[in-house]
């Protein structure tokens, strides 16, 4: 319930008006327009609701102007309602314009109001991807994350909408409490522009604490890049929008450790570097095993040290044997050709070895079924 809504602003068809706001006056009409909440009122619950009613008049129009979020609303059956369909900007001064028409003559009335300045207020610090003019592949999932714990995660994912021009089903799923990630059913279909919009100004994320401010982003879907590859085979495909592009060998993990085996599944290509140091993860120079490698052209593929890099060390082995510390061992000229094309969100699918990635190291969110994907939806 709105604060103050009981001292409801009363118009009354008239030819004058008292300071512009407030009631207007005449004798014998039964024209009444009110206003929740009322002129002055303070405080007023940012998640509350504006109410516009109409008595033997119809409203022509109703506007809400304020600093903070656009405030919206729908009128109700001849338009003698109307009702905000959003929340509002906590601690923001809001001013409602209702017009009324009546015997032919059209008149106004307004309130003006205050929100709750809260104790806390939840804003989202960044959304991946939103790099302009980035293209990005149809595997790639939206990080959303927030600057602080989400204590009502049901509330605050009701105000997020994912819009893409050529619709494909989605869902939520909070990895942390204050981050959840969308991923689409199937991939996303290429060459689009994909909508984010967080609705979330005045948003009762629980404890006291209210959405800050909206947030946006816009993705743009490339081309449909897909890499399969097979471990035990050597080598990798890559297709683009259905077409073939190059078959390219390579040389996988030994397989002597689960450290140095390749993860089989689906991965999604995350960065690139040229070029970057790799040392073996948890061991000094001198133990064994311990390794520093200077590569270039670098794709990462995991966050457990995967990427498909140039390696001229191994030009023997790639396309015949498994060498490497896990990492695709590519040569220089394969290793430049993958790295100029591509695309973060791209798909690589491998097959052939007994590690499957997990779903939580790197972008392998495509490890679950769309069934336990959204399983982890707060709306479920």
């Amino acid at each position: 319930m709105l604060a103050g809504g009981a001292g409801a602003l009363t118009l009354l068809a008239t030819g004058c008006s008292i300071g512009g706001e407030g009631s207007l006056v005449s004798g014998g009409s039964d024209t009444a327009v009110t206003i929740t909440p009322a002129n002055g009122t303070a405080q007023v619950k940012p998640d509350g609701t504006i109410e516009v009613k109409a008595s033997g008049a119809k409203l022509e129009n109703v506007t809400v102007k304020g600093e903070g979020a656009a405030v919206t609303g729908k009128f109700g059956e001849g338009r003698k309602t109307w009702r905000s369909t959003r929340t509002m900007t906590p601690g923001t001064a809001y001013t409602v314009t209702a017009q009324a028409r009546d015997d032919g003559k059209t008149r106004t009335v307004t309130s003006s109001f205050t929100t709750l300045k809260p104790s806390g207020t939840l804003s989202i610090v960044d959304v991946t991807p939103s790099v302009t003019g980035e293209k990005v592949g149809v595997g790639m999932p939206i990080f959303v994350r927030f600057d602080r714990a989400v204590t009502d995660k049901a509330a605050v994912e009701r105000a997020l909408q994912v819009t893409p021009d050529k619709p494909v089903e989605g869902a939520w799923r909070w990895v942390g409490a204050d981050q959840v990630v969308y991923r689409t059913k199937t991939y996303w279909q290429p060459h689009q522009t994909v909508r984010f919009h967080a609705s979330l100004a005045g948003v009762n994320a629980g404890g006291g604490v209210y959405g800050a401010k909206d947030a946006q982003a816009t993705l743009s879907i490339g081309a449909a890049q897909i890499t399969t590859g097979d471990i035990g085979e050597h080598t990798m495909t890559v297709t683009r929008d259905g077409k073939k592009l190059r078959t390219v060998p390579f040389s996988a993990g030994n397989g002597q450790t689960r450290e140095f085996t390749t993860t089989s599944g689906v991965h999604l290509l995350m960065e690139k570097d040229n070029p970057v140091t790799m040392t073996s993860p948890g061991r000094q120079e001198g133990d064994p095993g311990y390794y520093k490698e200077v590569v270039n052209y670098a794709v990462r593929f995991s966050n457990s040290g995967e990427y498909v890099h140039s390696a001229p060390w191994s030009l023997g082995s790639q396309g015949s044997a498994n060498v490497s510390h896990g990492c695709l061992n590519v040569s220089p000229a394969n290793a430049k050709w993958y790295y100029d094309i591509m695309q973060r969100g791209d798909v690589i699918k491998l097959t052939g070895s007994d590690r499957e990635v997990e779903a939580d190291n790197g972008w392998g969110q495509w490890q679950l079924s769309f069934d336990k994907w959204r399983a982890g939806s707060a709306l479920t």
